[in-house]
């Protein structure tokens, strides 16, 4: 039995390292090619490890300099996390009552799931009308109206991951609250949220994800540095006839660290959503 154990311990360990090595690796190969020069990223055979570490393009990129790759990178980079911050903090005030509602009245459970058949819909379908309603509100190459366009991306994903964590909630709870005197806002407030509080973390970091990722609207939404995003700034690198390799894995080490940050400073909540969504009864 304790060398079945054994094995078994073994067996688990060596999947989690093989998956870590998995998801670590190309992490590490982007950090390497930022600080490799360029004569390793062209060589035959391929060097793995650079025989001089070249830092120089994070200084390149986090330029403030007019005019230049850093200040455009930089004001991207900022763009994306006034979008994806705004786009998320929406999508949450809307998800919560939603889903709420949906959670506590089944017979209308029906609406969430037509709007969540909207997903089966190609990003492409929905360009033409998009742009012609930004172009209308003159919202077009405007953070606004991009953070509009998330939003109708993300408050259909939020609302059905709230309403998980809402159903496992006893619904016990809240009526005693209610016996006790609490209104229905009250309620919610007091008793519920905190509650779903784990389930609330792992939303808002999911949703904060899908606008920190999206590339095809933002490409087709925005034409200057006053709206366009890091994903776009990124393609933007790799467009010449002749592209920085480095520069452009540059970016994408720079690109990755944000949502990383705020991955591991949520990252209990974001198990216990995950794993428990709420209170068991």
């Amino acid at each position: 039995m304790e060398r079945r154990s054994f094995v078994f311990s073994f067996f688990i360990h060596a999947c989690a390292l093989l998956l870590a090595a998995v998801i670590l690796a190309p992490l590490l190969w982007l950090f390497v090619m930022s600080i490799s020069p360029a004569a390793d990223l062209t060589a035959k055979p391929l060097s793995w490890w650079p025989r001089t570490m070249d830092f120089s393009r994070y200084g390149v990129l986090l330029s403030s300099v007019e005019n230049s790759a850093g200040a455009a990178f930089v004001a991207s980079l900022v763009n994306s996390i006034v979008v994806a911050g705004m786009a998320t903090v929406a999508a949450l005030a809307l998800a919560i009552p939603a889903a709420w509602a949906v959670s506590r009245t089944p017979s209308i459970g029906w609406s969430l799931y037509m709007v969540i058949a909207t997903y089966m819909l190609p990003p492409v379908a929905l360009a033409v009308p998009l742009y012609f309603g930004l172009s209308h509100l003159g919202l077009l190459n405007n953070v606004f109206g991009l953070a509009l366009v998330y939003l109708t991306i993300l408050a259909p994903f939020t609302t059905w991951l709230m309403k998980s964590g809402f159903d496992a909630i006893p619904r016990e709870i809240e009526a005693a609250a209610m016996m006790d005197g609490a209104g229905l806002f009250a309620t919610l407030r007091i008793i519920t949220l905190p509650l779903a509080a784990p389930v609330m973390a792992t939303s808002a970091l999911f949703a904060f994800l899908l606008a920190w990722d999206e590339f095809f609207y933002a490409l087709l939404f925005t034409s200057d540095l006053r709206a366009k995003t890091l994903t776009v700034a990124i393609a933007d690198l790799a467009g010449g006839r002749v592209s920085d390799y480095g520069l452009i894995a540059t970016a994408g080490v720079l690109a990755a660290l944000p949502p990383v940050v705020i991955g591991l400073v949520m990252q209990r909540a974001l198990i216990s959503g995950l794993t428990s969504g709420g209170v068991k009864g």
